[in-house]
């Protein structure tokens, strides 16, 4: 939805609203866009990796896979 300037003002909690139902809406002056009205989405801390660390154990054999499987797979079975 495009609005301009002057609209936007008088019909500000509407177009919030409109915003926070996923709505786009693009503020013009002078018919040309000027501006997004968006929601406000709290910005996510930053991931901090490691945080798992010596949690996780992957079994000496993970990458060793039977024959049997892989003839399975493979339609020989």
């Amino acid at each position: 939805m495009k609005v301009n300037m002057h609209e936007a003002k008088s019909q500000l909690s509407a177009l919030g609203e409109k915003a926070w139902q996923g709505e786009e809406i693009i503020i013009a002056k002078a018919g040309k866009p000027y501006m997004e009205l968006r929601p406000y989405r709290p910005k996510r801390a930053p991931r901090t990796p490691g945080r798992c660390k010596g949690q996780i154990v992957i079994a000496p054999d993970f990458d060793v896979t039977p024959e049997e499987i892989i003839r399975s797979f493979e339609g020989d079975e």
